[in-house]
């Protein structure tokens, strides 16, 4: 069996994105699919993998997927390469995208895409975790899917991958675990992050939904204003809007660049996957 797919970079965070409005996949194994395309070296690789399907609600469905085989309500960077991917499909520039966190919207232009995304809640705050003797402070919101967020002095010397895991996998976070990102604010408008992605086990070069939860974690401290210049790892740069309701934000927006990398068909046997 040979399957279609494009491979799209948000900003660094990298997809394999299938078309499956046919429904051909629909006696596919696909956790399995999954870990064997996102896998790199062996399969295609990828931080996750994407399905556009038929929607009842809106222009489009979007089931995501992480590396891991999971699956998971909402990506950010994710939408927004799934928009890009639709409108190569002949979709046009502005559309709604059914998600498992509602309907959100799109809009394509050029290789800038914006997203609406899911009204963020805080769930937790000043949650602290003692790692190796130091104590450090989360808040922890939802943004979709679950962060738990917390502010540094300076990114480049956090051991994100030691410390994300640790708090990925935290009881205070149990049972679903969390996301984590660590941020550095740089001025009133600007922040920078590095996150730990819960699904994909290890740091990202960029986390949508990470960058939305960061930014208005780093608002309601009162440490920046929308909207927020967020650096990502990539290096690139995310642009997070919201009206804030603190402890929570409404009408949030995220808005970035979009790269397609390539384009091709894979093959499946028993020797790869089946």
């Amino acid at each position: 069996m040979k399957i279609e797919f494009v491979k799209i970079s948000g900003s660094g965070n990298d997809f394999v994105l299938i078309d499956d409005r046919e429904s051909r996949l629909a006696d596919i194994d696909i956790e399995k699919l999954v870990r064997y395309l996102a896998k790199r070296r062996i399969g295609i690789g990828a931080d996750g993998v994407i399905f556009l399907r038929k929607s009842d609600s809106a222009s489009i469905a979007m089931w995501y997927y992480n590396s891991d085989g999971s699956e998971a309500a909402i990506c950010g960077n994710g939408l927004r390469c799934a928009a890009y991917f639709a409108r190569m499909l002949g979709l046009p520039a502005e559309i709604s995208i059914e998600t498992g966190a509602g309907v959100v919207h799109a809009n394509v232009d050029g290789n800038m895409v914006t997203v609406s995304m899911p009204d963020v809640k805080l769930v937790a705050n000043n949650v602290e975790i003692i790692i190796d003797t130091l104590p450090l402070v989360f808040d922890l919101f939802d943004s979709g899917v679950p962060h738990a967020v917390t502010m540094v002095e300076d990114v480049e010397t956090v051991p994100v991958s030691y410390w994300g895991r640790i708090v990925r996998w935290h009881k205070e976070f149990a049972p679903e675990g969390a996301n984590v990102d660590f941020v550095e604010v740089v001025d009133d408008n600007t922040i920078k992050i590095r996150t730990y992605e819960r699904g994909v086990e290890e740091e990202t070069l960029s986390c949508g939904t990470g960058a939305v939860a960061s930014a208005v974690a780093a608002a309601r401290k009162g440490l920046v204003k929308p909207p927020v210049n967020v650096l990502v790892r990539l290096p690139d740069t995310l642009i997070v809007n919201f009206e804030p309701k603190f402890p929570d934000a409404v009408n949030v927006k995220l808005k970035g660049r979009v790269d397609f990398v390539f384009e091709g068909k894979i093959t499946l046997n028993e020797r790869n996957f089946l």
